[in-house]
């Protein structure tokens, strides 16, 4: 099936150079262009497209406004196409607005650079249309999908670190899951969501914000400590390391990969340093980053829960690890912050 994309960018050459880029890719067919918001919709309303990439900052109209006005529509999907230095906080808002994703756009002028944002664009276009529309009902979870182990088995091994990786969908999932967890959650958290350089920064301090946690970026030699979640920065890796004084953080821009930061190297890292004491959690994306690292957890005899296909936006990186029978338990993401819980106070109620 062709993915149809409409285009949508204050800049002539941008919109050339993104025309260029998914018109290139298999399976893709760009069906029009629009250079500010009030043209975007009466596009959309004309075009019908499945994917829109959507600029923040253009006249008339901006993207925020342009998002709102799309509001209660299952289609488009949109992609948000934007600056980190300055868009990053208006990015943010987009994914709250209902955006699904951010495209890192890596220079404001017009030239050659542009290409740079080529094999981004094109997964993250891919992705948005393979995700579920929040208006799409639900779907029902058998009670069997939930069963797995006792959960006190885990707090028997004294976990040591909760590990989380997401991509489309990712940040809101999140934020849903930080947002609920107690000011004194007994063990660190380390998280990888696949967002552009330059925006996981503002990403983390929003979440600091909200959250009854501590939420910081990650810095090289960051400790990692309870009650304190660290957000992997864009672009590269965040690793799990030992030392004499517990665990730590430690950056790398090796290997590079599609994904970086990936949650496979994040998974194999906490594998590698705290073995069977991981609690890892793969949370709604495209693609299979976090089946490589979940094989290590597993065979470390780590425990992996993952989200269900019924909050997924994109029932991918789940799936997969699912379906090699890597996982333990599986959850709507409303339901995951009471599992991990149960699993780190021995299979009692959080409350008890």
């Amino acid at each position: 099936m062709t993915i149809r994309v409409l285009v949508v960018d204050d800049s002539a050459f941008a919109r050339k150079v993104m025309r260029d880029v998914l018109q290139a890719a298999r399976g893709i067919e760009v069906v029009g262009t629009a250079r500010d918001g009030l043209d975007a919709l009466a596009k959309i309303q004309e075009l019908d497209p499945d994917v829109v990439t959507l600029d923040l900052v253009m006249p008339h109209l901006d993207g925020l406004d342009t998002l709102r006005a799309l509001s209660g529509r299952e289609r488009p999907r949109v992609v948000v196409v934007c600056m980190a230095e300055a868009d990053s906080d208006l990015a943010l808002s987009a994914l709250e607005a209902g955006a699904l994703d951010i495209v890192h756009k890596p220079t404001a002028l017009a030239t050659e650079r542009l290409y740079d944002l080529s094999k981004e664009l094109v997964f993250k276009v891919q992705a948005a249309a393979a995700a579920r529309s929040s208006l799409t009902p639900a779907i029902p979870v058998p009670n069997a999908a939930g069963k797995t182990a006792d959960p006190a088995s885990l707090a028997a091994r004294a976990c040591e670190i909760l590990v989380i990786g997401g991509s489309t969908g990712g940040p809101s999932a999140i934020t849903r899951l930080l947002k609920v967890l107690p000011v004194d959650f007994p063990v660190p958290i380390a998280v990888v969501v696949h967002l552009p350089a330059g925006f996981t920064a503002s990403f983390a301090e929003r979440l600091d914000q909200e959250c009854a946690l501590q939420v910081v970026e990650a810095t090289e030699g960051v400790r990692l400590t309870p009650g304190k979640a660290v957000i992997a920065h864009g672009d590269t890796h965040l690793l799990v390391q030992r030392d004499a004084r517990g665990l730590y953080g430690s950056l790398s821009i090796e290997p590079s990969s599609l994904h970086r930061p990936s949650v496979d190297q994040l998974f194999a890292s906490a594998a590698a340093a705290a073995g069977e004491r991981v609690l890892a959690v793969v949370l709604t994306g495209m693609g299979d980053d976090g089946f490589e690292g979940g094989q290590a957890l597993h065979r470390a005899g780590a425990s992996i829960l993952v989200e269900s296909e019924a909050s997924c936006v994109v029932y991918g990186m789940p799936r997969v690890v699912k379906e090699a029978g890597l996982a333990s338990g599986q959850f709507p993401i409303d339901e995951m912050a009471f599992q991990i819980l149960a699993r780190l106070s021995r299979g009692k109620p959080p409350w008890a």
